[in-house]
C-alpha cells in the first residue's frame, strides 16, 4: 500500500507507518504455515493450562488454607501464597508455551508468533495481579496506570521504541536537564520506595510497640528513629535512581540550615524538644498532665512537633513540645504512680472528736480504689471553725479524680454515711440575732 502523506503532519505519517508495518506482520503470519503451527501451539498450551488449573487449583486452595485461628509463621506464609493462586492459569500457559518454543524454532526456524503469545500470557497475568490480587489502593492505582500500560507496550513490541523516544525528550530546569524517562522512572521508583517505607515503618512500629519490657518513652523514641532511618534510606535510594549526585545536596543542606536559623527556628526547637522528652521520659502517652497555663489532659499521641492532649470533655489540645521543656508541667500519672487527694468536712462541737478519725479512716478504706500503699487513709484535725470542728481525710488512689473516676465524690458519700450511722452531726452555719429595745 502506497499513500502520499507528504502533506500530513509528522505524527500522522509516523502512525500510518506503524500501521502499515503491523499490517505486513499480520499478513505474514496469516499466510505462513509456520505461523499457523505456532498459533496451534498457543491454543494447545492454553487449553492444557486451563485443564490443569481446574484440577490443581481446588487442591492447592485446600492445602494452603490454614485454620482461621492459626497465627503461626507457617500459617501466615500459607495465606500469602494462597493470594497468588489466581495467577496459575496464565503462568502455566506461559510455561507450556516456553517449553514448546524451542521445538517450534528448530522445526520452522521462526518463533515470532509464539513469542508474541508468551507476552500476551504475561499481560494476562499482570491484569489478574492488578484486578484480583492487589488490594492496597495505592498499589492498585500504580498497577492500573503504570504496570498495565508498560506490559501492553511490551506485548506489542513497542516498549524499547517508547523508551528510546522518552530518553531523547529532555526538560531543562535552569542548568540541570532531565530526560522524560528519568522523571518517569523517578516517579515510579519514588512511589514504590515510599510505599515500602510506609509499610516497613508500620510493621516496625507495630513490632516495637509490642515490646512490653521497654519503657513507653523508649518505645516512642525507637519508633521515631526507625521512621527517620527508613525514610532517609528511601530518599537516598531515590536520589541514586534518578541520577542526582548526593554531593549536590550540600547546597540544599546549607539552604535548610539558613531556613532553620530564621523561619524554621520554632519547628527545629519543637523537634529537638520532642527528642529530649522521649529520651528523658518525663511525659509520654497515657500520662495526665497539667501545663503552667492551666491546660490539662491525657497525652494520646506524640509527634515530631507537638504532643496531643485529650481533655475529659473530649477535646484534643495540640501542645508544642517546646512548652513541655520551657514551662512548668505537672504530671499526675507518671506511668501508673499513685496520687493523693483529700476531702474536707466538719463535725459539731457536741461530738467527741477523738472518735472521728478512726470512724472516717475505716469508712474510706472500704472504697475499692483507695490504696494502702504508700499510705492508708488518714483523717486529720485541721482547725476549729465558726460552726464546727474542721477535719480532712487524705487518701491515695492510682488514677485521676476526674472523667471516669469520681474518687472525691465517692469518699464524700462514705463520710456522710459513716457520720450519720454514728449519730455525728454535720454542722451548718448558725447566726444569732439579738433584738434590743431602743431606749425611751
Amino acid at each position: 500500500m502506497n499513500f502520499d502523506l507528504s502533506g500530513q503532519p509528522q505524527i500522522v505519517q509516523t502512525t500510518v507507518g506503524y500501521a502499515i508495518q503491523g499490517w505486513d506482520i499480520a499478513k505474514g503470519w496469516l499466510l505462513s504455515p509456520a505461523a499457523w503451527s505456532q498459533f496451534g501451539l498457543l491454543v494447545l498450551a492454553f487449553v492444557a493450562a486451563l485443564l490443569l488449573t481446574r484440577k490443581l487449583r481446588p487442591v492447592l486452595e485446600r492445602v494452603l488454607t490454614p485454620e482461621p485461628d492459626r497465627r503461626s509463621i507457617l500459617a501466615t506464609l500459607r495465606r500469602f501464597v494462597l493470594i497468588f493462586v489466581p495467577l496459575m492459569l496464565p503462568l502455566l500457559a506461559f510455561a507450556f508455551t516456553a517449553a514448546g518454543e524451542g521445538f517450534t524454532r528448530a522445526l520452522f526456524g521462526s518463533g515470532a508468533v509464539i513469542a508474541f503469545g508468551k507476552r500476551v500470557f504475561l499481560l494476562l497475568a499482570a491484569r489478574i495481579l492488578v484486578s484480583e490480587i492487589i488490594t492496597d489502593g495505592f498499589l492498585k492505582t500504580l498497577g492500573r496506570f503504570i504496570l498495565l500500560p508498560v506490559m501492553a507496550l511490551y506485548t506489542l513490541g513497542l516498549l524499547d521504541l517508547a523508551t528510546a523516544q522518552l530518553n531523547q525528550m529532555t526538560i531543562a530546569l535552569g542548568n540541570i536537564e532531565f530526560t522524560v524517562m528519568a522523571i518517569i522512572r523517578g516517579v515510579i521508583a519514588g512511589s514504590i520506595l515510599f510505599w515500602l517505607g510506609r509499610w516497613s515503618n508500620d510493621q516496625t512500629g507495630s513490632y516495637i510497640h509490642k515490646q512490653e519490657d521497654m519503657r513507653p518513652a523508649t518505645r516512642q523514641l525507637a519508633v521515631k528513629a526507625a521512621e527517620l532511618g527508613i525514610y532517609g534510606i528511601a530518599f537516598l535510594l531515590l536520589m541514586n535512581i534518578v541520577g542526582i549526585p548526593l554531593t549536590s545536596l550540600a547546597v540544599l543542606g546549607g539552604a535548610i540550615g539558613v531556613g532553620l536559623g530564621f523561619g524554621l527556628q520554632k519547628i527545629a526547637s519543637n523537634y529537638i524538644s520532642g527528642i529530649i522528652l522521649l529520651l528523658e521520659g518525663q511525659a509520654t502517652v497515657g500520662d495526665y498532665v497539667e501545663l503552667d497555663n492551666g491546660m490539662a489532659g491525657t497525652i494520646v499521641q506524640t509527634t515530631a512537633r507537638a504532643m496531643i492532649l485529650e481533655s475529659f470533655d473530649g477535646r484534643w489540645i495540640v501542645v508544642p513540645n517546646e512548652d513541655f521543656i520551657t514551662t512548668r508541667v505537672i504530671n499526675y500519672s507518671d506511668q501508673g504512680s499513685s496520687n493523693r487527694y483529700e476531702v474536707p468536712f466538719s463535725v459539731s462541737y457536741n461530738t467527741d472528736i477523738n472518735l472521728v478519725p478512726d470512724i472516717i479512716e475505716k469508712a474510706v478504706a472500704q472504697h475499692p480504689g483507695v490504696l494502702d500503699d504508700p499510705f492508708p487513709p488518714d483523717c486529720e484535725l485541721r482547725g476549729f471553725g465558726d460552726s464546727g470542728v474542721d477535719f480532712a481525710v487524705e487518701f491515695w488512689v492510682n488514677g485521676i479524680d476526674d472523667g471516669q473516676h469520681k474518687y472525691s465524690s465517692d469518699v464524700g458519700f462514705l463520710i456522710w454515711n459513716a457520720l450519720r450511722d454514728n449519730n455525728i452531726e454535720i454542722p451548718y452555719p448558725h447566726r444569732v440575732v439579738e433584738l434590743r429595745k431602743a431606749p425611751e
